[in-house]
């Protein structure tokens, strides 16, 4: 009987070490199959493969309009809506009478608001490689006004010529009757129009890492690993601009919207690793957009 039943364990220690053989030889199969993948994906470039990406071009371009057609039919009653407003606003615009200068008014506005929304994406967009506007035009305004302001103790100016030209009013002001809160309320609208357009131009972070992690499929992809090891490995590096990094990143990965609201409330010139790191870790638009938009129009622009 112990010799039938050594006999008997042999085979499965035997089918045992078999599996593991099997299973290592599986494992590296599929990483075989990866790395091929994963080197074919790199050489589609138009100057080697031209024809092959120009084809996977076409085909996705066809694929991403079948779906925004899709989606904007699943949405037609708000994108008639939409449809409907601006062929009022055309018709609106385009017929003379009374209303002119309401329009007229409106347009000044957008426009004036779709400036300074431009100078606030070119703030912050190219991952810190933007141009400093605040520098070169919302705080040489900001100047402008309060230094106007305390000349002619008011900031009533009259329109046109502000914005572009400061005159004071016509009989003046009240001597003492220029305060912070005044100031504040007369560039409130530029400035948080600044602000907001620094909080679109962190998008593009944000959307790139979303669409990569998006591409890479599944948690077992080795680009995800090398991720994980990289963050593994940056954890005892002693440096301080590493630490601040690892500290964003904590804090956007484990409280969430508070977290981004909380970086993007203060000067921060390392948010762009905030966005990245909300694309990467899949967190909703929605939630970073808003915590952004809130922080950076609302809060930080008020604090500067």
């Amino acid at each position: 009987m112990a010799a039938n039943g050594a006999k008997c364990e042999q085979p499965q220690k035997r089918a045992g070490a078999k599996g593991k053989q099997n299973g290592k030889a599986i494992d590296s199969s599929v990483r075989e199959r990866r790395q091929r993948d994963k080197e074919e994906r790199l050489s589609l470039v138009v100057w080697r493969r031209p024809v092959t990406t120009i084809h996977y071009f076409l085909l996705e371009t066809l694929i991403k309009l079948k779906e925004w057609t899709f989606q904007l039919w699943q949405r037609r009653g708000l994108v008639s809506l939409v449809l409907v407003l601006c062929s009022l606003f055309s018709f609106a615009y385009s017929t003379e009478g009374s209303h002119q200068q309401w329009v007229s008014y409106l347009e000044k506005r957008f426009l004036w608001c779709a400036y300074w929304v431009g100078l606030g994406i070119l703030s912050s967009v190219g991952l810190g490689t933007g141009l400093h506007t605040f520098l070169l035009y919302l705080g040489p305004h900001i100047a402008s006004v309060t230094l106007a302001a305390y000349e002619c103790s008011s900031t009533d100016f009259p329109e046109p010529p502000y914005p572009d030209q400061i005159v004071c009013p016509q009989g003046g002001g009240l001597e003492g009757s220029i305060s912070l809160f005044s100031i504040m309320s007369k560039v409130r609208l530029e400035a948080c129009m600044w602000g907001a357009g620094t909080a679109i131009g962190e998008l593009p972070p944000y959307f790139m890492a979303r669409a990569a992690r998006l591409s890479g499929a599944d948690p077992e992809d080795e680009d995800y690993e090398e991720f994980e090891e990289m963050l593994e490995q940056a954890e005892g590096a002693q440096g301080l601009v590493t630490r601040a990094k690892l500290g964003v990143q904590h804090m956007v990965q484990k409280v969430g919207f508070f977290g981004i609201l909380a970086c993007a409330s203060i000067p921060n010139p390392l948010f762009d690793l905030a966005g990245i790191t909300c694309g990467h870790f899949m967190v909703p638009f929605w939630t970073f957009f808003g915590a952004t938009l809130i922080g950076k129009a609302v809060i930080k622009m008020h604090i500067q």
